[in-house]
Order: C-alpha cells, then sequence, then structure tokens
C-alpha cells in the first residue's frame, strides 16, 4: 500500500504533508506507518517506516529531524542534523534540506511556514502544551529567525476532535483558572464529564499570536481507526501500545 500524505493548500509550494497510518511497514496494533521509536514497535520496522516518509519528502534519512517530545512549550532551533534528540516539543528552522518531523496520536501536530523569510517550524501541541504556550513560543522562534507572524501559516493536522474528547470537571478548571473565556472550548457531556476542543484551542491560540493565516484539515484521529493512530481509542480498546503518526515540514 502506498502512502498516504494529507497536505495544505495554504503551505504549497512548500514540502509537507501529514502522513496517515497507510503504507507502512508495521504489523498488529501498529499496522501502517508508526514512525514512533518510543513505541514498543521493533526498532528496525520503525527506521524503515521513517526512511519511507523521509523519501516521499525528498529528505536523506539523517535529515528527517524528531525531539524528544515532553508537553513542553520548549522549541530547538535546528541548523544541522544532531545526534542526540533535544527534550522539547516544536523546532524552528531557515536551513534548506532539513525535515521537522513531529509526532503525534490525538495532540495536535501544527506546521509552520512564512515562505517569503524562509523559515518554517512543526509543534506538538496537547492539551499541556497549547496551554503552556508551545504555539506562540514556536511563532516566536520563527521571528528570531527573520519570520513575520503576519505571513506565517499555521496548520493544524489530525487531532482528537470534541466529539471524541471528554474529560471531568477538573481538566476544565485548568483552563478556566488561565482565562474564563476558555469556557467555550468545553460543551456538555455525559454526568459530571465535558468535551474539549483541541483543534479548537489551538486555532483561537494562534489567531491570538497573530498569525497571518491558521486553520485545522479537519481530521479526527479518534474516529478514523483505518487512517490514524489514537492513544485515547487504544487505551479504550485495552491495547498495550499505539502508533505514532508523522508529520513533516521542509525548505
Amino acid at each position: 500500500m502506498t502512502l498516504e500524505i494529507i497536505t495544505a493548500d495554504c503551505l504549497a509550494p512548500l514540502r509537507h504533508g501529514f502522513f496517515t497510518r497507510r503504507g507502512g511497514a508495521s504489523s498488529g496494533i501498529f499496522q501502517g506507518l508508526n514512525c514512533g521509536h518510543g513505541s514498543s514497535d521493533q526498532a528496525e520496522i520503525v527506521t524503515i517506516n521513517r526512511t519511507r516518509a523521509a523519501d516521499a519528502m525528498g529528505l536523506d534519512p539523517d535529515h528527517l529531524l524528531s525531539v524528544h517530545q515532553v508537553h513542553s512549550p520548549d522549541v530547538a532551533t535546528l541548523s544541522e542534523p544532531f545526534s542526540e534528540k533535544p527534550r522539547a516539543d516544536a523546532m524552528v528552522t531557515a536551513t534548506p534540506g532539513l525535515g521537522l518531523g513531529i509526532l503525534t496520536a490525538d495532540c495536535q501536530p501544527v506546521l509552520f511556514a512564512d515562505p517569503e523569510a524562509a523559515v518554517v517550524g512543526a509543534a506538538h501541541a496537547g492539551w499541556k502544551g497549547t496551554l503552556a504556550g508551545v504555539l506562540e513560543a514556536t511563532v516566536e522562534a520563527m521571528e528570531a529567525l527573520g519570520a513575520d507572524r503576519d505571513r506565517i501559516i499555521a496548520v493544524i493536522g489530525p487531532s482528537i476532535s470534541q466529539r471524541a474528547y471528554e474529560v471531568g470537571l477538573d481538566f476544565m478548571d485548568d483552563f478556566l483558572a488561565e482565562d474564563p473565556d476558555n469556557h467555550r472550548f468545553f460543551a456538555g457531556g455525559e454526568g459530571d464529564r465535558v468535551q474539549f476542543d483541541l483543534p479548537g484551542f489551538g486555532l483561537a491560540r494562534l489567531r491570538v499570536a497573530g498569525v497571518g493565516h491558521a486553520e485545522w484539515t479537519g481530521h479526527c484521529t479518534y474516529s478514523d481507526p483505518e487512517r490514524f493512530f489514537s492513544y485515547r481509542r487504544a487505551t479504550h480498546a485495552g491495547e498495550a501500545d499505539y502508533g505514532r503518526l508523522l508529520s513533516v515540514i521542509r525548505l
């Protein structure tokens, strides 16, 4: 099966893509394109999957870079390949030939670009990182490389949607403590549960940050098991682990 890559017209002509799970070498619960070395999948199979993705992006496999994601607001500015992954949840670069690869399985993968300044970025934005400011920090790191936030395009890829993201009231309290207006990202669930709109929250943060354009591809990871890995779906199914989706942008 060939790779399936979701792209956004607004990021063209830059090479980029949100890879689905289709077209990979993994099997079992990781069936497809599992690109996460942090999973319990066979390391050599994950390397094969990442090499296929790198080829699709026109990259040397050693130039497809990922960070050690820790749900933080930290951003790594990259100018060359590295041997040890920095602990961060976003990357920016102005160096042609480097691919920024974010891994997700319900969290938001966000690809950024200022084509005029030739600066790109990529962020892993779960609820913790988004609340902590990883999206704004990515924009600031791009500006340090010469980007203009008025020109920055940001696209949120496949993420868990509100209808599938049920949380407790204590979760909502963390958001209301930061800004009471955040109540608009929650809708009534069953009993004492509420449903959280992660992509909506991400889009709002990007727009308040002043980026020129922000959009979500509209794909829900939880609701489409044929195309996407999902941490929450795997947990509900009692599975021991889950695959990681890869999203990439390069100059």
